[in-house]
């Protein structure tokens, strides 16, 4: 049926690639992977269970629902449809855009501040003026028309000493302030945004897609006991691997070799140029395996030609490891086994280390275990790498007995990574006098490690969760909300709050968001940013610029040229009132002079 005709109690059939119609409770799901970051601003896609939760779960836990407008990635499952429309959480996320009050620029405040300044320096000017002149009228007699003639040259100062160039001056320089704007990848949709640029004063960040590649890399592997580092960010597979100090060549190394070909032949994603860009078709992690193999030389589809898969068992939630088996050039089978390393190792009986299979002892697992933990506290996504020599009369698969007496050859991590240009624009902002906030949908620990590589996170810098953040009251959240640098795990309601109390502190705050989550927030900032690429129609409405390249430093570059407008701004309206109150002076004082004398 029609999306418009589906209403509450009808059931969802859900398969990979499908977009959600409206808001369901699961009933079944085997293996099902959404994709819910235009929702919640959650990175990865997120695994759904039918388990039974509390009902003030945020949105971004509810493993057992599924939302409106996200889509199913993986797997299959059931729905019974909960809510339709604006009661669904995109509804009401469309009501908060609705609601939201459009305030005045800066630049509209100033100028209107500046308007009554001038009307009272005049009018008192114009006063005076007025009484000296009707004064020396009386002196000689009283005449009307001396009166009038006296009242009318003050009203005509009046009006001469208005800047009336002043408005065309304005428009002028935001327009070609728009055109420098484009040029750097930003597009003005409201030009006197352009100048409020110039004063703001905190910028409100999302992490993933600005400032993040919103790309899923490997940053470190480790085996035979060595730690070694990925450079590159995002799909593109370039990049340099790095023990201690030194480059290495993975292919001189046969235990880094196999665990590079181990992740990207126990994979079913893809790597592909998509409108001159490097994609990944399929889950976002394994694309990331497959990059690393590829900085590496080994490419995924000569690999596959090499080693042709014989057979899978697939990943589960309850399993939380993939198995395939391929077919060796010397004409053996061989499995590779990739999963948590907890569930992993207790599968493995061995470990490759220089080249050599060899027992695997209760040390080797605590050293491993331990690197694992460290790893996994910098907020990486850990999978370790297996494998095992199967007969080559083995034609039917056993779980059990394929997946035990495993050999272990390493781990491999991987995480969203800031891009490059994000960290020097931070540094930019700290040297501007402009404070950078993190607000995220994504876990505590992934935006404190991704904040902490920027430069976002100080020392005294406060971390606050979604769920902290609802706990403290209003008068509270005030005292500290200038000194929380990192906001994680945030509903759109979280977002517009946080705006709101900066707003109420005196900043001239800008907001960006690609997501819907993102669009009420960025509607009540005195700026908001929305993505051009990956930016939803509704974030792209609600937004006063558009970031066509979707970085961060793109922002910054937008608040230099914003700051050289209003410069150039002042500048003309000094001239102007400098042109303008010669008048006002030259007449005054003979009006002053003629009264004395």
């Amino acid at each position: 049926i029609l999306a418009r005709e589906v209403v509450p109690g009808d059931v969802l059939v859900v398969e990979s690639g499908d977009s959600m119609p409206a808001d369901a409770r699961l009933i079944e799901a085997v293996e099902l992977k959404t994709d819910e970051a235009v929702l919640t601003g959650e990175s990865t896609p997120v695994n759904k269970s039918l388990d039974v939760l509390e009902p003030e779960t945020p949105i971004a836990e509810r493993s057992n629902m599924v939302f409106t407008a996200t889509h199913a990635i993986y797997g299959r499952g059931k729905a019974i449809v909960t809510s339709t429309g604006m009661s669904t959480e995109f509804g009401k996320i469309a009501e908060l855009v609705q609601t939201a009050e459009e305030e005045e620029t800066p630049l509209e405040r100033k100028l209107g501040r500046f308007a009554k300044k001038i009307a009272i320096v005049v009018t008192a000017v114009c006063a005076i003026i007025f009484a000296l002149e009707a004064f020396e009228a009386l002196s000689i007699g009283f005449k009307l028309e001396s009166f009038i003639e006296a009242f009318m040259s003050s009203i005509s100062l009046a009006i001469s000493a208005v800047p009336e160039g002043l408005p065309a001056i304005v428009t002028i320089s935001l327009a070609l302030g728009a055109r420098e704007f484009a040029k750097r990848n930003a597009i003005i949709r409201k030009l006197s945004s352009a100048e409020s640029l110039g004063a703001t004063t905190i910028i409100c960040s999302d992490k993933t897609g600005t400032l993040t590649k919103g790309e899923m890399t490997v940053r470190k592997l480790y085996c035979n006991g060595k730690m070694t580092e990925v450079t590159g960010v995002g799909y593109e597979p370039k990049g340099e691997f790095h023990q201690s100090t030194s480059s290495i060549n993975p292919k001189n190394d046969d235990d880094l070799s196999l665990l590079l070909k181990i992740g990207a032949l126990c994979n079913n994603a893809r790597l592909d140029i998509i409108n001159n860009a490097w994609s990944i078709i399929g889950d976002p992690t394994e694309g990331s395996l497959i990059v690393a193999a590829a900085k590496a030389g080994f490419e995924q589809k000569e690999l596959e030609r090499e080693y042709p898969r014989k057979n899978e068992i697939p990943f589960t939630s309850e399993r939380k490891r993939m198995t395939t088996v391929h077919s060796t050039p010397e004409g053996e089978q061989i499995a590779y086994v990739k999963g948590a390393p907890e569930i992993v190792l207790e599968r493995c009986a061995y470990i490759m280390k220089n080249g050599e299979v060899k027992k695997l002892t209760s040390k080797d697992k605590n050293e491993i275990l331990k690197v694992n933990e460290m790893l996994a506290s910098d907020a990486l996504r850990m999978l370790a790498m297996a494998y095992k020599k199967l007969p080559n009369s083995a034609n039917t698969l056993d779980e059990e007995k394929v997946e035990s007496n495993l050999v272990f050859v390493g781990l491999e991590g991987m995480i969203d990574p800031p891009r490059e240009e994000a960290i020097k624009a931070n540094q930019v902002c700290q040297q501007s006098g402009i404070k950078a906030v993190m607000i995220t949908g994504d876990h505590k620990l992934t935006a404190i490690a991704v904040a902490k590589e920027i430069g976002i996170l100080k020392e005294n810098s406060i971390v606050l969760t979604g769920t902290e953040l609802d706990k403290i009251g209003d008068e509270e959240f005030n005292k500290i909300v200038e000194d929380v640098a990192v906001y994680a795990r945030v509903s759109p309601e979280h977002k517009l709050r946080i705006v709101n109390a900066l707003k109420a502190k005196g900043h001239i705050v800008a907001m960006t968001g690609d997501g819907v989550n993102d669009a009420p927030a960025v509607k009540g900032a005195d700026v908001g940013v929305s993505m051009g690429i990956s930016g939803t129609d509704v974030t792209r409405e609600a937004s006063d610029l558009v970031l066509t390249d979707d970085n961060f430093a793109t922002i910054v570059k937008a608040v230099e040229e914003g700051r050289v407008i209003y410069d150039n701004i002042r500048k003309y309206a000094r001239f102007l009132l400098a042109c303008n109150f010669d008048e006002v002076l030259v007449i005054g004082l003979f009006a002053i002079l003629g009264g004395i004398f």
